[in-house]
């Protein structure tokens, strides 16, 4: 049997067994290194790689891999994201693109193939989150296909973000990164502990002489948010252009939708390097209610403007309010009694 050397052939290992592909994230080979099989397989993936099915979801892999935006990635994201796009790529490769434009159709083989990592729960939501930042590129910029299908698939691994908040730092750093309109759903998030379904949908309407009031979806609109126009959050919203009937508007000045803001806020969290963090738009809530809480709120308070469950506002408060930020919350309080 005669050896050749090929170069960029990718090898990996995996449950006892050696597999090779022709390049990172390329088809993989057929039969064993050297081996007539082998060379016609190699030969036909070049040749395609030379002039690719644009068709196939090979394509956006490798489109992916190519873009400025995954080459900003830190260089350990990469190594581990490359991973994953190579078994993606064995995985859907073959497949249309327009499969993943059909959610009814598509989204049972992505459980399917996610649902190979269900004993490790966390590995499995890892390897949805690297898809559906790949299926967002067939999205935008490439336009392959008009939503993401990994969007409404739940996660496996269940944990309790109500401890989980944004640093004013965090909030600072991704500002700096993002557009402005992500910047100002960030702090309007920040600033009034809203979820972001309610968010999308908050109107100018809503907005009263002294509170926002909404009833939340939820809910199921049975509780209302009840915010008081203090000054940052009328800061805030002195910000935004009124563009709409909605106060958050996209770069079209159009109402966002869900798919449409979930795509832009994952690339600003890309862009700004917190693709590692485990940090949700959802953690904003968080955020504003420790603000409401330095304020001098009560749980109380803080529960009925938010319409939280008063439990969920302890356990924030309890882990992310540090001694001195509390220290000095009683001492206001004694301040004003005395």
């Amino acid at each position: 049997m005669v050896k050749v050397d090929l170069k960029g052939i990718a090898k990996v290992k995996a449950k006892g067994h050696t597999y090779y592909y022709a390049w990172r994230g390329g088809p993989r080979l057929r039969g064993e290194p050297g081996t007539p099989e082998f060379m016609a397989s190699y030969n036909e993936a070049i040749e395609d790689r030379r002039t690719p099915d644009k068709s196939r979801f090979r394509f956006v892999v490798a489109d992916y891999k190519a873009s400025a935006e995954y080459r900003k990635l830190a260089t350990s994201t990469r190594e581990q994201w490359g991973k994953w796009l190579d078994r993606i790529a064995e995985y859907f490769g073959e497949l249309r693109i327009a499969q993943f434009d059909r959610p009814e159709k598509i989204r049972p083989v992505i459980r399917r193939w996610r649902n190979q990592w269900a004993e490790t729960p966390r590995t499995a939501d890892y390897a949805l989150q690297v898809l559906s930042r790949v299926i967002a590129h067939a999205v935008d910029p490439l336009g392959k296909i008009a939503g993401n299908p990994c969007e409404g698939i739940k996660h496996l691994y269940n944990n309790d973000r109500s401890e989980i908040i944004w640093t004013d730092a965090d909030v600072e750093h991704i500002k700096k990164k993002c557009s402005d309109e992500i910047a100002l759903a960030v702090d309007l998030a920040g600033h009034t502990g809203l979820r972001l379904g309610d968010l999308l949908r908050l109107s100018w309407s809503h907005v009263g002489d002294d509170a926002i009031v909404l009833a939340t979806g939820k809910s199921r609109h049975r509780r209302e948010a009840i915010i008081p126009l203090y000054g940052a959050l009328r800061d805030v919203l002195a910000r935004i252009p009124k563009r709409a009937t909605t106060i958050l508007t996209n770069s079209r000045r159009r109402p966002w939708t869900a798919d449409g803001f979930g795509s832009s806020f994952n690339k600003a969290k890309i862009d700004a390097g917190l693709s590692e963090r485990d940090l949700h738009f959802n953690d904003l809530r968080g955020t504003a209610a420790t603000k409401f809480y330095i304020a001098g709120f009560s749980m109380r308070e803080i529960a009925e403007t938010l319409a939280w469950e008063e439990e969920n506002v302890e356990k924030i408060i309890r882990r992310y309010v540090g001694r001195a930020a509390a220290i000095k919350a009683r001492i206001k309080k004694l301040e004003a009694r005395e």
